[in-house]
């Protein structure tokens, strides 16, 4: 075998006969594969089976044949299968699959014989090579087969090669020996590997490997990014610090995420999913900051501009989302890869800043603005409830739009009032209607134009929201709800003034329909108050649960029967018993049936009988209609089914659903009515100028002493009260009030005791002295 150094290929030996290749490729043309219809790309699946398995076929490539010579002297080719000493790749797989390393006795000598490495590709399946199927079948952490291989491979000269050699198959594509020893949570092996070259940033980009419908692995494709979505924090920490090479916590894969971005996706909210997610979590940062001590690693954005905290609050991975959020570490070397800072302590009042980088409205696709604008998110109700955000969305609604909500509260209702009057002093006659040139002229047309710039205002407004939000339609009728009503009010009346401007009647339909969705969208305005904003979220919630699913059966049912009654019901002839006067006709009860060519409906027109079976409904319907009509008992049927239907089983049971529904809403609306404040506050916060929204901007800066040196940033501060941690003292920033010790107590959870009947509220002298007296008796303070 040659290996040409200038046109860098690699030229392979081929002991093969011809029979052998014959059956390949018909084994491959009517085999397994053909069967379940797979590709060329490599079977879907397994990866690896103890049962039959799918083999590649050969790929047409340069080979140099060893069997030409035979071939020219018209020798006999012998069946390679049937020699002991040959070694192809079935045979190879076998072994390695059984662990048994007697299998492989004499193969360093036929491939030196054969001019063969381990690495060619007729030792390889869909880039698969023994030495992964050795790694696939390990027992008990050992595979005595796999240093075997190493060892024949090094001998060889193509180690680099056989280490390094991935999977082809679009499914498992890129997955290398050092995947699979990662998987199998073998360190001694991983340490193998690596030392003899196995590459650390190999990318396996497969569809296995990719987030899809079916069965998947999503592990951030990267070896390190794999172990530390398994939870293996020592192979994390080769991986990142051993001598061969290193393994960059900064690389990203092919969607641009890094291993933490990796680890927020395999997260799932469980308790113990999230212990370990956070331990590892943190431990990156930990060992990359020793490394690379000016590396902020939960900085780096992958390619849809998310960093690992925006990408927690996006899948709404609440347990995670906490953590980064409320992170602190006390060591100085990683004090800067805290994101809360405990200020000060006094007694159960814990002063923290926390930092507002990624979070506040100031900077593109920030956490709150994801978590308010995208309805699609699970849990976030919960993780707007979280610290600071919650204290954050107060402090804004307190500084500045609480005041703005009231004052367009004022405007809203001006214009109702305005609109009101304009609409009630409406003018007879055909549109559109001339200026009258007197003071009550003026006004009205000044009212007509302020009502319509209002309406204009709301239509617009209305799509750049929805625009903005762009949720589903599943939810887009819960998260923009008074968006859509603003929006159709603004098109009502847009209707109505152009069908005003050409003249047409039907305006004033348009018209009144607006006034009256104006006056419901008044309600809006209910969630500045807790108690009225959750009354209107129960109303929402019922108006697009419960009866938005009754009326669908409803009018079913009433148009159902109404079609029915329409068509049974036949109109009696005239009967005319008296003389006509002048075209006026007369039933057999002397009844004017006309008057003038005016008609009274009949139940032969489809909408009076809905209106007629409406009133049924509701109570209101009578049976005189009847009189004269033929089949009335059949009629009979169908009006007691129809009002066993309606009155008695779907009013019953809408009653029913809504009281089940306000039961299982109580809870949940007060979580919506702070979601829609939220909504409000972002949306006022975005219509400022500039200049205001960096005045009225949460938070101060303050610089913090990490190792970053001049270490400024942008921090809200916020001030709990914890009963539970009211003895344990945490590092600290500033002393405020007055200087204070950071102590260890002996017993965190035994406090000073009291005198019975006496409690720590209200007690503030008398505890700080029994306090001071404990501190002096018990522990041993130094200064921080």
């Amino acid at each position: 075998m040659k290996k040409s150094e200038m046109f860098g290929f690699t030229l392979e030996a081929d002991d093969r006969t011809e029979e052998e290749k014959s059956q390949r490729k018909a084994g491959k043309k009517d085999g397994f594969a053909s069967a379940l219809g797979l590709g060329q790309d490599g079977p879907k699946a397994p990866m690896d089976t103890d049962y039959q398995e799918e083999m590649e076929e050969t790929k047409p490539q340069i080979r140099f044949n060893l069997n030409f010579d035979k071939g020219i002297r018209g020798e006999q080719q012998t069946d390679s299968r049937r020699d002991s000493k040959t070694f192809n790749i079935d045979r190879l797989f076998e072994a390695v699959a059984s662990r048994d390393v007697t299998k492989l006795d004499g193969l360093h000598q036929y491939l030196h014989q054969n001019m063969k490495k381990l690495s060619d590709s007729l030792y390889q399946s869909y880039g698969k090579t023994a030495l992964m199927k050795a790694l696939l079948h390990i027992k008990d952490g050992k595979n005595e087969t796999i240093d075997v291989l190493i060892a024949i491979s090094e001998s060889m000269g193509d180690i680099k090669e056989f280490v390094n050699a991935a999977f082809t198959s679009n499914y498992y594509r890129g997955q290398t020996a050092l995947h699979i020893a990662i998987e199998r949570r073998s360190l001694p092996y991983v340490k193998l590997l690596v030392s003899k070259g196995a590459d650390v940033h190999a990318k396996a980009c497969g569809k296995f490997f990719q987030q899809h419908d079916g069965p998947n692995f999503y592990f951030g494709e990267l070896p390190l990014s794999l172990a530390a979505c398994t939870n293996q924090p020592d192979v994390v920490d080769f991986l990142m610090e051993n001598e061969f090479q290193r393994a960059d916590a900064k690389l990203r894969d092919s969607q641009g995420n890094t291993v933490l971005h990796a680890l927020v996706l395999v997260a799932d909210n469980s308790k113990e999913n999230t212990e370990f997610i956070t331990s590892i979590y943190d431990h990156i940062l930990k060992t990359s900051a020793q490394l690379h001590p000016k590396l902020k690693l939960d900085d780096i954005e992958n390619h849809k501009g998310l960093t690992p905290l925006k990408m927690a609050a996006k899948t709404g991975k609440i347990g995670l989302f906490s953590h980064i959020l409320q992170r602190e570490f006390q060591e100085s070397h990683t004090k800067h890869l805290s994101r809360k800072f405990t200020e000060w302590v006094y007694g159960p009042v814990h002063c923290s800043l926390y930092d507002l980088a990624s979070l506040d409205l100031h900077e593109d696709k920030s956490v709150i603005e994801i978590l308010v604008y995208s309805s699609d998110i699970p849990n976030r109700h919960e993780m707007l409830e979280t610290e600071p955000l919650i204290q954050l969305l107060e402090k804004k609604w307190k500084k500045f739009a609480g005041r703005m909500f009231f004052f367009n509260f004022l405007v809203y209702l001006l214009y109702l009032i305005i609109f009101t009057v304009v609409a009630y002093n409406k003018k007879n006659g055909p549109p559109p209607f001339p200026i009258e040139h007197n003071t009550w002229g003026y006004l009205y047309v000044s009212g007509q134009l302020l009502i319509t710039l209002a309406n204009i205002y709301f239509f617009f407004i209305g799509i750049i929201d929805m625009k903005r939000k762009h949720p589903k339609l599943q939810t887009l009728l819960i998260d923009g709800y008074y968006e859509i009503l603003f929006f159709v009010q603004g098109v009502l009346f847009l209707a109505s003034a152009g069908l005003y401007l050409c003249g047409r009647q039907e305006y004033l339909g348009f018209l009144v329909l607006c006034l009256a969705l104006s006056w419901l969208n008044l309600l809006y305005y209910s969630r500045g108050d807790r108690h009225m904003g959750i009354y209107s979220v129960m109303i929402q919630k019922m108006i697009l649960s419960d009866i938005l699913r009754f009326l669908f059966v409803y009018i079913v049912f009433l148009f159902g029967f109404s079609a029915a009654v329409v068509t049974l019901l036949i109109e009696p002839p005239v009967k005319n018993t008296t003389r006509p006067k002048k075209g006026r006709f007369f039933d057999d009860h002397g009844q004017n049936d006309a008057d003038d060519g005016c008609l009274k409906p009949s139940y032969r027109n489809i909408s009076y009988t809905t209106l007629q079976l409406f009133k049924f409904t509701i109570g209101m319907g009578d049976m005189e209609f009847t009189q004269g009509y033929q089949y009335k008992e059949i009629f009979y049927v169908l009006l007691i089914g129809y009002i066993i239907l309606t009155y008695i089983l779907l009013l019953n049971m809408l009653i029913a659903l809504m009281n089940r529904t306000v039961e299982k809403i109580t809870m949940e609306s007060a979580s919506i009515w702070k979601l829609q404040r939220a909504v409000t506050i972002l949306d006022m916060e975005k219509r400022l100028p500039n200049c205001l929204q960096k005045r009225f901007r949460c938070g101060v800066e303050i610089k913090l002493g990490t190792a970053l040196g001049d270490d400024r940033r942008q921090c809200f501060r916020v001030e709990e009260v914890n009963w539970n941690k009211w003895n344990i003292n945490l590092g600290k920033i500033n002393e405020d009030p007055g200087c204070w010790d950071r102590v260890q107590l002996p017993a965190p959870d035994t406090p000073p005791s009291l005198p019975r009947g006496r409690s720590w509220r209200g007690l503030l002298p008398e505890r700080s002295r029994r306090w001071r007296a404990y501190q002096s008796t018990e522990t041993s303070s130094s200064p921080v």
